[in-house]
């Protein structure tokens, strides 16, 4: 039937190597004259090491799309993998208790190599995709025995190992890593085949857990929160700008930012904002800087195709074949899904601000890199049950609807 790169979605690889070279442009423009008044570096320094990530990126998204799926679920190399993130996870609590001058933006996340700083709560992302997907069709028939505690027991180990990877997140804190990566367990414990009521009482023991532990936080424990930095950034969404010398300055000056562009902006690369006015201006509050630039309307785009590629996915799982292909492409829609919403609600207000990054746009490595691997894993998916389908076409004579 012919190569696999003749099956391509391009309804998922256009819009992703759009907004990739788009992140080029939107990082030179957002840390140029930052980067020079704040840290003394030429203004496309940061331009250049973005150019190198989406290069590398494109590399490993087409080297992931041309593997064969059955390599992502060698026993060996997923339990080897869960083992090594936990390590670097533990390394950086430790890390963080013993040199807290380590930490940056009040979390110990980032492990600097060479001129990168790799940031294993990322990596850990797409791995409890993957390890998910592999252990809940490895055990497809003992998920919907006749009784709960049966599917407990065989949910008991694989949950157990994912627990300890959402805990040590948490304790760094990354509170919006922890949150997509408990979002990703919800969604694909749902999706694994398990009854109803037990894959209902996840959801609502977690929603209640969040529920309560954000009441307790906001009525009960308003002291702690004022004292520590996860805190305050909790409560500046509450009052920016009582607190916009400080935790508030973000959110206060994006802001500023939306409503300076309106609905068209201001023009690409004629922002204000990101001129010493919102710190750290092309990561996490990139598209403060793109709704200011080029307005409402372009932030709309951006993150619309962002939200195109996730519904791509989802579309590519609903009609996978396999078990285990629909609960890799419910994952990494989740972990796009998730991670995009945490990000724009931030931006906007509605949600704490948590760091997580904008996907494919923020300046880094670790979640561009991730995220390409995760886009080759979608295409491959994509093809291969395209190709298939067409085989079981010119076999048959017919469509093969299975």
């Amino acid at each position: 039937m012919g190569p696999k790169r003749a099956y391509i979605d391009l309804y998922v690889l256009v819009p992703y190597v759009v907004l990739c070279l788009f992140s080029i442009v939107m990082v030179y423009s957002a840390s140029g004259d930052y980067i020079h008044m704040q840290m003394g570096l030429s203004t496309t320094a940061y331009m250049w090491k973005q150019m190198v990530f989406v290069a590398v990126g494109f590399v490993l998204c087409g080297l992931t799309f041309m593997l064969k799926l059955k390599l992502l679920r060698k026993p060996g190399l997923l339990g080897g993998g869960m083992l090594v993130t936990i390590g670097l996870l533990v390394y950086l609590l430790i890390k963080g208790k013993v040199n807290p001058s380590s930490a940056i933006n009040g979390a110990s996340s980032w492990i600097p190599v060479g001129p990168i700083n790799i940031q294993p709560s990322e990596i850990a992302k797409l791995l409890l995709v993957l390890y998910l997907a592999h252990m809940f069709t490895r055990r497809e028939r003992d998920l919907n025995p006749g009784s709960l505690m049966g599917s407990a027991k065989v949910l008991r180990a694989p949950l157990l190992m994912v627990m300890v990877i959402l805990a040590l997140v948490l304790l760094q804190p990354d509170t919006g890593g922890a949150a997509i990566l408990m979002t990703i367990i919800f969604v694909m414990v749902f999706a694994s085949g398990l009854r109803w009521q037990m894959g209902l009482g996840f959801i609502a023991l977690g929603f209640g857990v969040l529920g309560g532990g954000y009441y307790l936080l906001i009525t009960r424990m308003h002291g702690f929160l004022a004292t520590h930095y996860q805190g305050r950034r909790l409560l500046a969404v509450l009052h920016p700008f009582a607190m916009q010398r400080v935790e508030g300055k973000q959110l206060v000056n994006s802001m500023y930012a939306i409503n300076h562009g309106g609905l068209f902006g201001v023009g690409l690369g004629n922002g204000t904002i990101k001129l010493g006015y919102l710190p750290e201006p092309y990561t996490d509050f990139i598209l403060s800087v793109i709704t200011e630039e080029l307005g409402i309307l372009g932030g709309i785009i951006v993150v619309g195709m962002i939200f195109f590629i996730v519904w791509r996915t989802m579309l590519v799982g609903i009609r996978a074949r396999s078990t285990y292909k629909a609960l890799l492409m419910y994952g990494i829609a989740t972990m796009l899904f998730v991670q995009t919403t945490f990000n724009v609600g931030g931006v906007v207000g509605v949600l704490p601000i948590t760091g997580v990054t904008l996907p494919f746009i923020s300046y880094g490595g670790s979640s561009l890199l991730i995220l390409s691997v995760a886009i080759g894993i979608v295409l491959n998916v994509s093809a291969t049950e395209k190709r298939d389908r067409l085989a079981g076409v010119t076999a048959s004579g017919q469509l093969d609807v299975r």
